[in-house]
């Protein structure tokens, strides 16, 4: 299977000694009509690694032609299906659309092999050879998607763009950024501009998780400006990667507050004196849920909206302690006034809010599954990150939903239990761990099943100061992951997880051409541990949820 990573659907090759394909200076590229992306990836990234310049090919082209067309329906493929024959005239992708196309393109980088993924070719002049073979496929979820948070430790923006080719080099086609939280407000928004003045630096970050001692005391920020954002989102859709963005309400919001205190409870807390915040965990402040805040945070939403063009907007709304609004007058006043009977059902009322407030605009919200309590919005999609309960809750009642449960998927979590491990956090989840993660609970009828429209993993950053930090977290696991959102596999216990490793020791090749600080199979690298830095590791297998 040529290591392909991930595994395609069908995969027949040929043998012998006349079946083999040799691509050279003489090879061009014939471009179908809505084939542009993939014709521009492969003259730009596969050229540069293969030297190959890809001119167009004229009528009646001597030499080898990359052939790419969308064959849609009419040829039997479906949205983002490819079907790639290598002959003796050259190679052909057919797609399902333009996005099947571009993975078929991925795929053709794979068999040309690991030399293919770096930036400059390491034998100018060199014939690439390929076996004939004949690939179809297409993937199992529409949404296999990675949530990286930005808001605990920043990441510039060449980083983002660097982590969308590493998505798409997986065929992961949703990059779910989380822009705000307690310790940071990433995204200007211009008509409320002390959110990145004030909200986008914090004084100081705590080094390992929030029990430690141990203080970094350099001030910590930075944010996106609309240009930047305007930069990842057209990057990401030359390669059919869908950014959706994270605004977290009512929740997480410190940063906000800090900038604006009137956001906040001021009937029950001095907000004036809140600052970003430096450390980790759940924070006890809230947004007050007054038409004011809701006017506030409308404005930002109109501004996310005109930069990010995804149907779906995440609006977080996970981990919001309810303590103040239990303390404040003014809460327990509006409750009253909404009728929404408890803080469970203000909270909701600001996830409902919101929900129309998108939906009249064409978009989708999304939610972490803490929007299920006090009554789920009528349009709402849930993100199941505390297990598979949430989602099934979702399901059942016809709600889509996106499984990524801390206990599988959250790739901030330690992937071994040696002492080595860099600020061990979590659950131990092993890259065999993760390539057994099955998203789909088998206690959904067909038809509930049908809601889970998709995986994702997540990577909490409190702990990941740099991109190696990043990096480490990510990888290997991270292409497991993506051989579940894509591939058919069996049951998680009859996986072939042997032959999946057997792949990965020509997949950690193709990592280490592009770059990548993966975790190596036998444990970190020296300079990758962080001896004296508190974890919190969380010891046997994780409960289910």
């Amino acid at each position: 299977m040529h290591h392909l990573i991930p595994a395609p659907r069908h995969h027949r090759p040929e043998s012998g000694p006349e079946t083999r394909l040799t691509l050279g200076p003489e090879t061009a590229l014939r471009t179908g009509a809505g084939t542009g992306t993939a014709a521009r990836w492969l003259r730009s990234t596969v050229g540069a690694a293969t030297g190959l310049a890809l001119p167009e090919a004229a009528a009646g082209h001597p030499g080898p032609v990359v052939d790419l067309r969308i064959a849609g329906e009419a040829g039997g493929l479906g949205a983002e299906a490819y079907r790639l024959t290598v002959s003796a005239d050259g190679v052909l992708i057919e797609g399902g659309d333009a996005g099947g196309v571009f993975w078929g393109a991925q795929t053709l980088r794979q068999l040309l092999g690991p030399d293919a993924f770096r930036r400059a070719p390491l034998n100018p002049g060199r014939a690439w050879q390929l076996g004939h073979v004949k690939i179809e496929d297409a993937p199992r979820f529409a949404w296999r998607g990675m949530m990286l948070d930005v808001a605990r430790h920043f990441m510039p923006k060449e980083g983002v763009l660097r982590h969308l080719d590493l998505l798409a080099a997986h065929k992961l086609n949703v990059f779910h950024f989380h822009l705000t939280d307690d310790q940071g407000w990433r995204v200007d928004i211009r008509r409320h501009p002390e959110l990145v003045r004030t909200g986008s630096w914090r004084p100081r970050s705590k080094w390992g998780h929030r029990a430690s001692e141990l203080w970094n005391d350099t001030p910590h920020g930075g944010y996106y400006t609309h240009d930047d954002i305007r930069e990842i989102v057209a990057y990401a859709a030359e390669r059919h990667i869908t950014v959706v963005p994270e605004i977290e309400i009512p929740g997480h919001s410190q940063a906000a507050i800090a900038a604006y205190p009137e956001l906040g409870n001021t009937d029950v807390t001095d907000t004036a004196s809140l600052g970003v915040w430096d450390t980790w965990g759940i924070n006890p402040h809230a947004l007050a849920p007054t038409e004011d805040t809701l006017r506030f945070y409308e404005g930002v939403f109109e501004e996310v909206l005109e930069l990010f063009p995804s149907r779906f907007v995440h609006v977080g709304g996970d981990e919001c302690e309810k303590d103040e609004w239990k303390r404040s007058p003014a809460a327990q006043a509006r409750i009253a006034e909404l009728g929404v009977g408890d803080e469970d059902g203000l909270q909701s009322w600001f996830i409902r809010h919101f929900d129309r407030w998108l939906s009249a605009r064409g978009r989708r919200l999304v939610g972490w599954d803490e929007i299920l309590e006090g009554g789920l919005a009528e349009g709402a999609t849930v993100s199941s990150w505390r297990g598979y309960a949430g989602g099934i809750a979702a399901a059942r009642a016809g709600h889509d939903v996106i499984m990524c449960p801390e206990q599988q998927v959250y790739l901030n979590y330690r992937e071994d239990g040696g002492p080595d491990e860099p600020v061990p956090i979590g659950y131990v989840r092993t890259l065999e761990d993760v390539y057994r993660f099955e998203p789909v609970p088998p206690e959904l009828t067909g038809a509930e099943a049908a809601h889970v429209i998709g995986v994702q993993a997540n990577v909490w950053t409190e702990v990941l100061e740099n991109q190696d930090r990043v990096d480490y977290q990510l990888y290997p696991r991270l292409a497991a992951l993506a051989e579940v959102a894509w591939s058919p596999l069996p049951a998680s216990e009859e996986r072939d997880f042997a032959g999946f490793d057997a792949r990965m020791e020509t997949h950690f090749r193709r990592l280490d051409a592009l770059g990548v600080a993966y975790r190596p199979p036998s444990g970190p690298h020296p300079w990758q541990r962080r001896p004296g830095v508190l974890g919190r590791p969380f010891e046997g297998a994780p409960q289910p949820g």
